[in-house]
């Protein structure tokens, strides 16, 4: 079967296992789908990969995304046969503070060595770095932060970003603009934080404020819900998205919603009701994850305006791949040598 010829809309959707059935393939050529997003039940060892995101790429034209949650330590969902082991994000943050030089090399390994394998397995974008600041609360955040401190948050970043960029690979931040103040979890509650505009402006957003805001491709908003500014989640906030951060802040680049299944994202009423908030507020992609039966319904009762400038923002994700595969991802000595560093740092982990 030949590829379809259709521009890639704003819908990430998810699959279920390694292979697609009929129902996913006829989902998937919806003209509101844009991307698919993958997770660990989708791994088995690096063939199957190649293989599922050949089959993806071979059912459109241009091909659908494919992105993963794929940031080191407890949030990566390929770990075996050909993938390295990666650090948590505060593995980095405490090396940092013995050596800035050696944690801004081990970062900037780090994302070569997340982006490289990723695309030699056909995987278009990792939704990372977590730029959110670790204030030792969140149940959510954790060790998935650099760093309590929002310079060194913003240097080790930037460092990822730029081995990301080396091997091909743009980078999405989250979640803007800032989920490490608050303790709920947004998979399971809606979390509420409670301080003023200027607090958040002055220490979480402060990565967003940097140069390093240039470096990303996409930014994932968070559902918190910053009640002494905006009664609505920041994913839904025209305010938090069009007003901050593309107004004020200058970004141009994809903004992401977060999984519109979560409980934080309920506020906002049924699927089609999150999907139209978040898109409305400036969103220009919006997921929905592991929930076919809300995937179906969302494809069925949606019917966004699609803009050209969102079309070309979402087409503009596509990378720029060193490595075709993993064959020649392993006759690369700077991947050897970035891989070998990357492993040192994981190994306490293990």
């Amino acid at each position: 079967m030949s590829a379809r010829a259709l521009p890639l809309g704003p819908v990430m959707l998810d699959v279920a296992g390694t292979r697609l059935t009929d129902a996913e393939r006829e989902r998937l050529l919806d003209p509101l789908v844009g991307g698919v997003i993958l997770f660990a039940r989708n791994f088995t060892d690096s063939e199957t990969l190649i293989e599922l995101t050949s089959e993806i790429r071979a059912l459109r034209k241009p091909a659908l995304l494919i992105a993963v949650d794929h940031e080191g330590g407890r949030v990566q969902r390929f770990r075996t046969d050909g993938f390295t082991q990666l650090p948590a994000m505060a593995v980095l943050g405490r090396l940092w503070e013995g050596d800035h030089v050696a944690a801004l090399d081990a970062a900037r390994s780090t994302g070569f060595v997340l982006a490289a394998e990723l695309i030699a397995h056909g995987v278009d974008l990792s939704f990372a770095p977590v730029l959110d600041l670790d204030y030792g609360c969140s149940r959510v955040v954790g060790d998935r932060s650099f760093h309590r401190d929002p310079q060194v948050v913003t240097s080790l970043a930037g460092a990822l970003c730029a081995g990301m960029q080396e091997a091909g690979m743009g980078s999405v931040g989250k979640h803007f603009p800032g989920h490490g103040f608050v303790e709920a979890d947004s998979h399971h509650e809606i979390p509420v934080d409670q301080r003023d505009f200027d607090t958040v402006w002055d220490a979480d957003i402060q990565p967003y404020r940097h140069r390093l805001l240039r470096r990303l491709s996409g930014v994932m908003p968070a559902h918190v819900i910053y009640e002494n500014i905006d009664p609505r989640p920041a994913g839904f906030s025209s305010f938090w998205l069009q007003e901050v951060l593309r107004a004020r802040l200058g970004f141009d680049g994809v903004i992401f919603s977060d999984d519109l299944t979560m409980e934080g994202a309920t506020v906002a009423g049924d699927i089609v009701a999150r999907a139209r908030s978040a898109f409305e507020a400036g969103c220009d992609m919006v997921l929905v994850c592991n929930r076919p039966d809300l995937a179906s319904d969302l494809l069925d009762r949606w019917a966004p305006v699609v803009s050209d400038a969102t079309r070309a923002r979402i087409a503009g994700l596509r990378p720029r791949p060193r490595f075709a595969d993993p064959f020649a991802l392993e006759l690369s000595e700077p991947y050897r040598s970035a891989r070998e560093a990357v492993r040192q740092l994981a190994e306490p982990m293990a």
